[in-house]
């Protein structure tokens, strides 16, 4: 069980600031597992069933989102050249100051992690968890056997960064197709281990971060939430 001030939990959901948490509460709007609260200093527990003025209260000290990343955003904050992904989040998360785990270049959609836990994004991240990271991708060019077994062997670029092994998976269908699995998340990995097998990324989609996949319910620049089940699959 984990108790907190109730007027600290509705001003860290991000819908109220804390002296308008106070008012709500002290005007009889808020009831927890069903029961009115009136004093903003009473501790409730994090899970129980908050309500105010009608809306539905996450009540978890960090909150974890999946999001379908259109092309044309970038993973920051703030960027003068392109709009910030978070700006595709709702008010409410915004306040809760929710920022993207990793990042994916402007023109690279798909599958992108957004959260306020700072323990938790470093973990994903860092190179030294090497959870695999899987991108679909398509070239300006076919790809082939050599190219699969050149990734596997690991990568030196021109400017002497060395990549780990990655998985090339052709598409059967498609030779100009594929899918790469990686563990590091390098600046560009994807587009410069292609370049180093004589091809150019046209598009990439990222669908897979460890065990999670991309819901593909979601439309370019939706979000929900992640359920603990699938937060714990992605370390598997």
């Amino acid at each position: 069980m984990s108790l907190e001030r109730l007027d600290k939990i509705l001003a860290g959901s991000g819908y109220y600031t804390r002296s308008q948490a106070r008012r709500v509460i002290q005007s009889g709007a808020v009831t927890v597992d069903g029961r009115p609260v009136l004093r903003p200093e009473e501790k409730v527990d994090r899970a129980s069933r908050i309500v105010a003025q009608g809306q539905v209260i996450d009540g978890a000290e960090f909150v974890y989102y999946m999001m379908n990343k259109p092309s044309g955003v970038i993973c920051a904050t703030e960027d003068g050249a392109y709009p910030a992904v978070t700006g595709l989040l709702p008010r409410h998360l915004r306040a809760r100051g929710l920022f993207p785990v990793g990042r994916l270049d402007a023109d690279v959609t798909g599958l992108l992690l957004l959260t306020d836990d700072g323990a938790f994004a470093h973990r994903v991240a860092s190179p030294r968890a090497e959870i695999k990271k899987v991108y679909e991708v398509r070239t300006d060019g076919p790809l082939g056997p050599a190219d699969a077994e050149r990734l596997a062997a690991g990568v030196t670029a021109p400017d002497g960064t060395a990549y780990r092994p990655a998985l090339l998976a052709l598409d059967g269908a498609d030779p100009t197709g594929a899918s790469v699995t990686v563990t590091e998340g390098k600046y560009h990995e994807v587009k410069n281990l292609l370049a180093a097998c004589g091809r150019r990324v046209l598009a990439m989609r990222r669908v897979a971060i460890g065990g999670l996949r991309l819901d593909e319910k979601l439309g370019p620049g939706e979000a929900r939430p992640v359920s603990k089940n699938e937060i714990g699959s992605i370390f598997l």
